[in-house]
């Protein structure tokens, strides 16, 4: 099967150990991503790493979600997606390419990079890590 786009919104809770619900809103959602900015505590934007024709286009929606004024403070994790495919490009090139180093020094969010893969599981450990530090409980 060929890949399939998100559409519409889906919901799941972790434990991290404390209940957070992970909200899902695929690419094609980008005009009511607005919507659900204020109750955002923390945000991880994927991006396919095997698709070079969407780079533009990811790099823009990431620009935008950064620049949005509800999310000026929250931390955001971005996730190179797809790894495991053989004409995936490297967190070295996907840097590259989305110039992430001028868009981190210009970004009033801390942001987070990672290589991942959805189907094997690669680098799951790693943002699980994240979201428990990201969104530990007030102390």
């Amino acid at each position: 099967p060929g890949p399939v786009a998100q559409v519409g919104t889906n919901l799941t809770d972790l434990r991290l150990p404390r209940r957070v619900t992970v909200r899902e809103l695929g690419g094609c959602m980008g005009p009511i991503w607005p919507s659900y900015y204020s109750e955002c505590s923390a945000l991880l934007f994927v991006v396919d790493a095997s698709n070079p024709t969407q780079v533009s286009s990811s790099c823009i929606q990431l620009l935008s979600v950064l620049s949005a004024a509800p999310l000026a403070s929250v931390p955001v994790l971005v996730l190179f997606n797809k790894i495991d495919l053989p004409c995936y490009m490297s967190l070295v090139e996907m840097k590259s390419l989305f110039r992430m180093q001028d868009i981190v020094s210009c970004a009033t969010q801390p942001i987070t990079m990672l290589e991942t893969s959805a189907r094997d599981g690669t680098g799951l450990a790693q943002v699980l890590q994240w979201l428990r530090t990201t969104l530990k409980d007030p102390s």
